[in-house]
């Protein structure tokens, strides 16, 4: 936000040093990002152009012999003589003149100069150059009525003013206008502000017989007020307000546009001026789009509306605009205009929000509606607009009597209770109810007593952010001065610890990390293509509206791609084996919305945190050995369940992981193709597991006892089963485990074999038994029998063969 300080200055006569300006601003919570003071342009003159001729030796460059009192040069008659590059100027114009030894605002020094045989004396320039816009594309023609010769600064009235550009946080909708900041300023510095009643002339003629407003939908718009002007002619806005606009970022265009410009910048109040002979009958309305309706808008591109869009619509009930967005091109207003009709409305905030957000429209009107505008401001700021109007108007404008006021669902006024007490512990010093009404009463706040000693603070509309005791304190404290409450250290009643589930997630960090993984942090944000590479083809992903580059354009469903592409950046600079894990959000599609009201477009992603461990060079079974540490670690009884339509999976080499019940993620192998996209040719294993379920579990049964370790020696033993095709390694697993009793303290899958020694359909399964007793040396025989309980156990219940 860019504000002026003259500008400022017409709400309150602010005086003093402006670099203190600038730090009470800062104090005050809108940050001085910068401050420049207006440059003096000491050499940059007025002067009138007398006459253009082509130059004789370059097409793109002109002789301009400009004219000064007192003043001869080698031009004609007389005239100094200047090469320009610009065509935008007539004979009889007045421009800015740097003369010779000028030192321009970028460091340029105008002397006398040959271009192509012939001389210069002297610059006609640009607002850009001057520092006093951005438009680079002309010279910049002043109003008649300048003095000749004069400094350019002294005539427009600019020397030595200053301008601030502010941080303005979301939650200050009031600082979001000059009127605002001037307000604030006001109140810290003791001095009186006030917001000028606009004067205007109207006409006999009433608007009700001009213009007519509905309202459909109340919760969409809570005001709609409007006015009528006759006798319009769109031209050029005068030069002051031209250099405000630009000054504070808003490019002129027209007078019209500039002056609905010029009144969102000072009272903070978008409006939309439309061209009264084409809207039908004069009338406005708005409603919610029930969805698939268009709307060409005035960048002449068409929109189509979803369920719950706020649109404008004429007599016919048809879109002409997107409320609180952008208006349509239907009605727009051209140099034909010679009557307006202007609209001045107050949108609810979430609806404008979802679907600026949704068509990727945000402007300075709608990032306004956004964040609150001022539904009792409304009247003050239509009269504005045609105070301005009459103004700049050569011959002024005809305005009809009256203003139309739809109504709709206005919030209630805001009244919290304000206890001295509270606000002098939330903020660590002694405040009298004196001194809060002389902090809130300033800025709008008004304060009156209770009878048990509070105050009862009234919160005026333009302040929308501020509805508990807790924001009152922090406005008590944005006035006082966060630099004199000086530091205290708050007490707690008891010292801060780590949640369940905090402490669970760092455990599991550190068993990661333990197995020899490193933590990553890929970028959330993909390129679309980077799913079809990792073999994710589910739901469409979410997509951002405003990405900051095109390959990275929608939110990740999952963490494989970008684990993927961390581990080929690592292969590819000869880190062959390298093994990564990530804790972190993936995002999904929003729920579908349940009523107009609510429409999904403007909901948010939903949220899941998953843990992902990729492992270069490993296979299958380091997948599962890694989950058989997790699930050891956190005293999880989990099972396994092959499955052969996982996204980014090897179709026989991969399975799930079920808790409960419930899958909560899968183990095995990227697919080889998916490898080969990324430039891996080793095979890769990879874990994935939804947190939210394994941390709920593991939380259920943090507080098991610990078991002791034996410290009588152990004996391995191996098992290799011929077993059918269908049957799950983690099946023969987990009945070696129920028939090995306590005394089996392990079992590890270490060798799958298929050839020919193997009957059709058959493969071959080897495990590695550990065996140990917590109170004696296993002997031989007792070895033996739990042995023989295992390959019974197997051979009796999966048609296993002992190979």
């Amino acid at each position: 936000m860019k504000v002026l300080l003259s500008w400022l200055r017409e709400f309150a006569p602010i005086a003093g040093d402006s670099a203190e300006l600038a730090d009470h601003l800062s104090d005050l919570g809108m940050a001085v990002e910068e401050m420049r003071i207006l440059p003096s342009l000491d050499g940059v003159v007025v002067a009138r152009v007398a006459g253009l001729r082509p130059h004789p030796e370059a097409d793109r460059i002109q002789l301009v012999d400009v004219e000064l009192p007192g003043t001869s040069g080698e031009g004609t008659d007389g005239a100094l003589q200047v090469c320009c590059g610009a065509f935008n100027m007539s004979v009889g114009d007045l421009v800015p003149l740097a003369t010779v030894g000028t030192t321009m605002p970028g460091g340029l020094e105008i002397g006398k100069r040959r271009l192509r045989g012939e001389v210069s004396e002297g610059m006609c320039c640009s607002a850009a150059e001057l520092g006093l816009g951005t438009d680079a594309e002309g010279i910049m023609i002043l109003p008649d009525g300048l003095e000749l010769g004069a400094p350019l600064m002294d005539q427009i009235g600019l020397g030595g003013d200053v301008l601030y550009d502010l941080e303005v946080n979301p939650n200050r909708p009031d600082a979001m206008s000059v009127a605002g900041v001037a307000r604030d300023l006001a109140a810290r510095l003791g001095i009186p502000f006030e917001i000028p009643e606009p004067v205007v002339a109207e006409t006999d003629e009433d608007i009700s017989n001009v213009a007519s407003v509905e309202i459909v939908d109340g919760d969409l718009c809570g005001r709609f007020g409007v006015r009528a002007i006759r006798d319009v002619a769109v031209g050029v806005s005068p030069l002051w307000m031209q250099l405000r606009l630009a000054l504070c970022g808003m490019r002129p265009i027209n007078s019209v546009v500039d002056v609905s410009n010029y009144v969102m910048l000072e009272l903070g109040m978008p409006n939309h001026t439309y061209d009264l002979a084409l809207v039908p009958g004069g009338h406005l309305g708005t409603r919610r789009s029930p969805g698939d309706e268009t709307v060409v808008t005035l960048d002449d591109q068409e929109r189509t509306m979803q369920r719950g869009d706020g649109v404008i619509i004429d007599r016919d009930n048809q879109p002409i605009g997107i409320s609180g967005v952008m208006g349509g091109a239907s009605s727009e207003i051209s140099e034909a205009t010679t009557a307006v009709l202007l609209e001045l409305a107050w949108w609810d905030r979430l609806s404008i929000t979802r679907t600026s957000q949704r068509l990727g429209l945000r402007s300075e009107a709608s990032m306004r509606f956004e964040r609150g505008t001022d539904w009792d401001l409304v009247p003050t700021a239509l009269d504005r607009f045609c105070e301005l109007l009459i103004r700049i108007t050569p011959g002024g404008v005809s305005v009809c009597r009256g203003r139309l006021d739809g109504r709709g669902e206005l919030p209630d006024a805001t009244r919290v209770d304000v206890r001295p007490a509270r606000m002098s512990h939330l903020l660590g010093q002694p405040f009298s109810e004196s001194q809060l009404r002389s902090l809130l009463d300033p800025i709008g706040l008004h304060c009156d007593s209770a009878t048990d000693g509070s105050l009862e603070v009234t919160i005026p509309s333009f302040r929308p952010d501020v509805a508990t005791e807790t924001d009152v304190a922090e406005e008590v404290a944005r006035h006082y001065g966060y630099g004199r409450l000086g530091r205290t250290v708050p007490r707690s009643p008891e010292p801060g610890r780590l949640t369940p589930t905090q402490r669970l997630r760092r455990d599991l960090r550190r068993v990661l990390i333990g197995a020899g993984l490193s933590e990553a942090m890929p970028n959330p944000f993909l390129a679309p293509d980077a799913l079809r590479r990792a073999g994710i083809d589910g739901a469409e992903p979410v997509r951002l509206l405003n990405p900051l580059a095109t390959e990275e354009s929608v939110l990740r469903p999952s963490l494989l791609p970008g684990l993927l592409t961390a581990a080929a950046y690592n292969t590819s600079h000869r880190n062959e084996t390298v093994s990564l894990f990530e804790m972190g959000v993936v995002f999904g599609q929003p729920p579908v919305a349940s009523s107009p009201a609510t429409p999904s477009n403007g909901a948010l992603p939903t949220e899941t945190e998953q843990l992902g461990a990729i492992w270069a060079g490993g296979e299958a079974t380091d997948a599962v050995r890694l989950w058989d540490l997790i699930a050891v670690a956190f005293g999880l009884d989990a099972s396994l369940v092959n499955t052969s339509d996982l996204d980014g999976m090897h179709p026989v080499r991969a399975a799930q992981i079920m808790l409960e019940g419930h899958a909560i993620g899968y183990v095995g192998e990227v697919d080889p193709v998916v490898c080969e996209r990324h430039g891996l040719v080793q095979r890769c294993a990879w874990l994935q597991l939804d947190m939210e379920p394994l941390l709920e579990t593991a939380a259920a049964i943090a507080d098991r006892p610990y078991q002791l370790v034996s410290t009588y020696p152990s004996s391995d033993i191996d098992l290799a089963f011929s077993v059918p095709d269908g049957v799950q390694a983690s099946e023969i697993r987990d009945m070696l485990r129920a028939a090995g009793g306590d005394e089996l303290r392990s079992v590890e899958l270490f060798d799958v074999y298929r050839g020919d020694q193997m009957a059709p359909g058959t493969r071959s399964l080897a495990y590695r038994l550990r065996l140990q007793a917590d109170d004696r040396t296993l002997t031989d025989e007792q070895v033996a029998e739990i042995r023989q309980q295992c390959i019974d156990a197997v051979e009796a219940t999966h048609g296993a063969v002992l190979r």
